[in-house]
């Protein structure tokens, strides 16, 4: 079972999040689908925001929208060594911040210092500093964080931005028919995440980081989604990473779900 205890390294997503209408119906909802536990907060200072386990260890977070006309979406966050020092970097790469670093703190102490900002190809990202909570401490599991990517309206800007503020790497992964980057933290052969075209986008929605979560079974979760309320945005396919389907909650929220066991064919080089 993939854990962590220690803070993810720069530049790597760790933590995502769901901004939802009715936070009791999506706990609902994702305890039902990914097995998750997702406890009432107890600390007013956490202003409703829940934090999901899986086998007794965070894998997400679910909070009310802080602006009503928002869509339910899912967060992705980076992780930063200083929240303060990637701010200045995005600032100077052309970016934006929807508000200065701040600390994040409960009854419990100081969980992190964090702030959203938009990239230069219009997509939205969180930044975490890591303190008591270091992010996901469980991935590349049934029920955990699996895969974050970014689909981006202008791939060559959003992979000039996040290059500059993180000094990202990429292979190129791309197809005849789709263009894909793998993206990865300077001198590391892994990779931490992806880049994309907008092919998948529907007209009219921005850049967008998407969520993958792993499942025992693609096509079991993608008929529990359609049971509890949710719909198919992108048909179930087979790939050398599994099978995997893109998928809307009851709320709208957009993510992907994919069965790591279920890979079929050869790995791109």
């Amino acid at each position: 079972m993939p854990t962590r205890d220690e803070a993810w390294p720069h530049g790597t997503p760790n933590w995502v999040d769901l901004a939802a209408d009715d936070t009791a119906a999506a706990a609902k909802f994702y305890s039902e689908l990914l097995g998750w536990r997702v406890d009432a907060p107890t600390d007013d200072a956490a202003g409703g925001y829940m934090i999901a386990t899986k086998d007794d260890r965070p894998v997400a977070g679910i909070g009310p929208k802080p602006m009503p006309d928002m869509p339910s979406n899912w967060a992705t966050y980076i992780a930063a060594d200083s929240a303060d020092a990637t701010a200045k970097a995005i600032k100077a790469a052309g970016g934006t911040l929807h508000m200065d670093p701040f600390d994040v703190e409960t009854g419990q102490g100081k969980h992190g210092r964090m702030f959203f900002a938009t990239a230069t190809d219009g997509s939205t990202f969180g930044v975490w500093e890591a303190a008591n909570h270091i992010g996901a401490n469980l991935y590349n599991e049934p029920g955990a964080l699996s895969w974050n990517e970014l689909h981006s309206r202008d791939l060559a800007k959003g992979k000039a931005f996040y290059s500059e503020v993180f000094g990202y790497e990429f292979d190129d992964m791309s197809g005849p028919e789709f263009t894909y980057l793998i993206f990865k933290r300077p001198g590391e052969e892994q990779g931490v995440g992806g880049m994309g075209t907008d092919a998948m986008l529907p007209e009219g929605v921005p850049s967008v980081w998407l969520t993958w979560f792993a499942v025992d079974s693609c096509d079991a979760a993608v008929a529990k989604v359609a049971e509890l309320g949710g719909e198919v945005r992108m048909e179930l396919g087979d790939s050398p990473f599994g099978r995997m389907a893109v998928v809307a909650g009851p709320q709208g929220e957009v993510f992907g779900v994919i069965g790591l066991s279920e890979a079929q064919g050869e790995m791109p080089g």
